[in-house]
């Protein structure tokens, strides 16, 4: 890797661990001003994702002279304990290697990045982590404690001992912060959620309240929340990837230092956020060139994503698997699936789509195909295989339903069906097979696979290839609606299994 790239750690690699004085001359100044830097951003989330996507957006704007302030970051679960750690030993300051396609053309670059002046544990250093609402220059709280973290789970609170709900630590920080500064307006905070769910800054509204009602918090405090903070839904797009085993010896070897928390991204980037332009005035992402759009509505960005991005994985992922693959570049590079994916997207899930704008989803397509062949990223099918049947639903049923005699959405809908073809061991566990006879674990609400394993069960030997279709569409709590009824839905279906040679 070249001097622009990035450094990767590995505990056999007899390199010193990065810290300051891993740093140039010009680096180490620059750490230094950011450690006396006040705390303006709570980051909530220490995992690779925010590392490698708002961290990174933070140190660009530092970089560029556009932000002062520095993050005090902490984790939201027990668990975290050990990445934090991780970051405390380096002082903070990891790399950021992105690499990957960018209009065409190979992009291969490295940012050592140093924007956390504070490290805290919220469950060994529960007052500490509360202090940071006393801070004055605080201006914005980010998460990402994925989506079983932005949840409404009922628990007490004991002063000095800390919750564990990512809501319910929120709660008692904004309260700590009102109880310092009164009801000032000015004091609020703007909240931006990362978490993959739709509307996850009302949902995190929502949740903060009712742990403010169950906890008895004063109703002039949630009156505060609610009119002087800014919960603002938010839409993320970037592939962060982990820690690289194979390059990491060499890139430590080069570099002269180790990296335990270095992260990998692709470069593409995306940052969606439902409020008005002038919040850029606070936080200038946009004004740094970056992919950051300040919106009146999310729902284009959001339906966008979710049909085409996660629409074609979803597409993709069954059939892929059920022939033998394993990763979504492999299928990309495979001649008939890598088609198949294509011509999809473009002939039948774009003309779906309910936005005027055809030539930018046709230009957003085009992007979402050049990400899936990065040669830097091993997506596996099987991680996007989680949950397929809710994720179905979402992403490829209202295209499949907008016209369905659509060939490539019947197939992948086949494939689908064809996947949950499964079986339970003494475990609990479900089991599929491939075309070959390999066998892979199914992944979902019990629910789901009991009843479309039980339906597979009853119809293997008795029932026709379109009678088996039929009551298999005819799962109304799998499907949340009667698919059997679907005019010609079940007859498609069975013929796309005898074309895979699926029965």
């Amino acid at each position: 890797m070249n001097a622009n790239a990035n450094t990767n750690v590995n505990a056999n690699t007899n390199t010193n661990a990065l810290s300051r004085s891993s740093l140039t001359r010009e680096q180490q100044e620059q750490f230094d001003l950011m450690m006396e830097s006040p705390v303006t951003i709570v980051q909530i989330g220490e995992g690779n994702f925010l590392r490698g996507y708002f961290d990174w957006m933070i140190h660009v704007l530092r970089q560029q002279g556009l932000y002062s302030g520095s993050i005090a970051l902490c984790q939201p679960r027990p668990s975290g304990r050990a990445k934090l750690d991780k970051l405390r030993s380096q002082q903070g300051i990891y790399n950021l290697v992105t690499r990957g396609f960018e209009h065409g053309e190979q992009a291969l670059r490295r940012d050592t990045i140093a924007v956390f002046s504070r490290m805290i544990d919220p469950y060994a250093e529960w007052e500490a982590f509360l202090a940071l609402g006393e801070e004055p220059q605080l201006q914005v709280v980010v998460s990402n404690t994925t989506e079983a973290g932005l949840v409404y789970t009922p628990e007490g609170y004991e002063e000095g001992t800390p919750v564990l709900s990512y809501p319910g630590k929120l709660a008692l920080l904004l309260y700590r912060r009102y109880v310092t500064f009164g009801s000032e307006p000015e004091k609020g905070l703007l909240l931006l959620p990362c978490e993959l769910l739709e509307g996850n800054g009302d949902l995190l509204r929502e949740c903060v309240l009712r742990y403010a009602q169950d906890w008895g918090l004063p109703v002039e405090f949630q009156a505060w929340v609610s009119s002087h903070n800014r919960f603002l839904n938010t839409l993320v797009d970037r592939i962060v990837t982990g820690y690289p085993e194979r390059e990491a010896d060499g890139w430590f070897a080069e570099w002269g230092y180790s990296d335990a928390a270095l992260v990998t991204a692709e470069p593409y980037h995306l940052f969606a956020i439902e409020g008005e332009p002038e919040l850029d005035h606070l936080l200038p992402l946009a004004k740094a060139g970056l992919e950051v759009q300040w919106v009146p509505d999310l729902t284009p960005y959001r339906l966008r994503k979710v049909r085409l991005l996660n629409g074609a994985h979803t597409l993709m992922t069954p059939l892929s698997i059920l022939r033998g693959l394993t990763h979504v570049r492999e299928v990309m590079e495979h001649g008939e699936l890598g088609a198949f994916v294509r011509s999809t997207v473009i002939d039948e899930i774009i003309p779906a789509v309910p936005l005027p704008a055809k030539d930018e989803l046709h230009s957003y397509a085009d992007s979402v195909l050049e990400r899936f062949l990065n040669p830097f990223i091993e997506h596996r099918l099987e991680a996007i295989a989680m949950n397929s049947v809710s994720k179905f639903k979402a992403r490829l049923l209202p295209s499949l339903l907008h016209n369905p005699s659509r060939q490539g959405l019947v197939c992948g809908f086949a494939a689908l069906l064809r996947y949950y073809q499964a079986s339970a061991d003494a475990d609990g566990r479900y089991w599929g097979r491939t075309f070959e006879g390999t066998t892979y674990e199914l992944k979902d609400d019990l629910a789901v696979l009991e009843a479309l394993a039980a339906c597979w069960s009853r119809q293997e030997y008795t029932g026709s290839p379109a009678e088996l279709a039929e009551a298999l569409l005819g799962l109304t709590a799998v499907w949340g609606q009667d698919l059997s009824q679907v005019s010609g839905l079940a007859e498609a279906v069975a013929a796309a299994w005898l074309e895979m040679g699926a029965m």
